[in-house]
């Protein structure tokens, strides 16, 4: 088992790119998002450190961009180009003959030995030198440290962070500080008067488990301690689930219309399972309201619906999926008008 963990994050990663290919908009705010106009509906999804300064983030509208940093840069997003460079990136960190485990467009870990920060360094110089890009590497010994520590280094710096330094780095900070404890899990910890990743790593398992569940409520306490086993694999990546989702420029006002959209979106992500050739155990709707007001509901099947046959598509199967969507829409009592459906389809296996 190797040493240490890097982990290699690329620094705004899509403006980045969009700022190679066009010099001039160097230190000038930008975001990139739906087809670039924010006159409109579409989100952010990403800004350039100087939009983010203006209070610009990934997810938010981009009307809402476009007040808060007025002389913004609006690009459309150019997925086939952020793939290409990516790859490239990655085929860097793979020369180096290590273990690399991708973990989207900007991000990997790398399991290494010897002396981290020397590798860290060439590994900066060695993206640079092949992309123009700027990346930050976090160092840890499992993957939870190297993650966290990657923030501290920001922008394109080496950060370490090992257990016999996580408390003094994190202790007092709040649990939502941790990868993989969100909003409303503080929250609920809040409740229980655990506010700090210090408190969390001091609590009770046995108490936690009560409240969050028997794996979950003793995990979120390893967690908080710095304690992580999961190993850097180079295994392929395999999704968990396929989904559509549409965002509509005026509002759907009839739910009549609604049903019918969510019903074409279970059935193009029907299309998209079976060239999978996986089974869908569970389909998730998801319904945006006017003006931005978010909410999910999830129907489970009560057999796995069958991904492909020869034709390429299980009619009968196809077919379910799209009556689960439609019944996990019946969820939704509140009958404002929509301005974004999404379908996903979680697989069974």
């Amino acid at each position: 088992m190797a040493r240490w963990v890097l982990h290699v994050d690329l620094d705004q990663f899509i403006a980045a790119v969009e700022v190679l290919r066009r010099p001039e908009l160097r230190g000038r705010p930008v975001v990139v998002g739906g087809d670039g106009d924010p006159t409109k509906r579409g989100v952010v999804s990403t800004g350039s450190y100087e939009a983010r300064a203006c209070g610009v983030h990934s997810g938010q509208p981009l009307r809402t961009a476009a007040r808060r940093c007025p002389d913004t840069v609006f690009l459309p997003v150019d997925r086939d180009l952020y793939e290409d460079v990516s790859a490239q990136v990655m085929a860097t960190l793979r020369g180096f003959g290590v273990v690399v485990e991708v973990l989207g467009w900007d991000e990997a870990f790398l399991a290494v030995d010897g002396d981290p920060e020397a590798l860290a360094r060439q590994i900066r110089d060695r993206v640079r030198a092949a992309t123009g890009l700027e990346c930050t590497v976090g160092i840890g010994e499992n993957k939870l440290q190297a993650k966290l520590a990657t923030g501290f280094g920001k922008p394109a710096g080496i950060f370490r962070l090992t257990g016999e330094t996580w408390f003094e780095v994190l202790g007092d900070r709040p649990a939502d500080a941790l990868w993989g404890v969100g909003a409303k899990t503080a929250k609920r910890l809040e409740g229980l008067g655990i506010g700090t990743v210090g408190e969390l790593a001091a609590a009770d398992p046995d108490v936690l488990a009560r409240h969050f569940g028997p794996t979950i409520g003793p995990w979120l306490v390893l967690l908080a301690q710095g304690r992580d086993n999961s190993p850097v694999s180079d295994a392929p990546h395999v999704p968990r689930s396929r989904g559509r989702e549409t965002t509509y420029q005026h509002d759907l006002d009839d739910w009549a219309d609604v049903r019918r959209e969510v019903a074409r979106l279970a059935r193009r992500v029907a299309h998209d399972a079976a060239g999978d050739g996986r089974d869908v155990g569970r389909v998730i709707v998801k319904v945006r309201y006017a003006p931005f007001f978010t909410r999910t509901h999830g129907r489970t099947l009560e057999a796995p619906a069958t991904g492909a046959d020869r034709a390429g598509v299980d009619r009968i199967g196809a077919d379910r999926i799209v009556e689960a969507a439609l019944a996990a829409l019946d969820g939704f009592n509140e009958r404002r008008p929509v301005r974004l459906l999404g379908v996903r389809a979680e697989f069974a296996r």
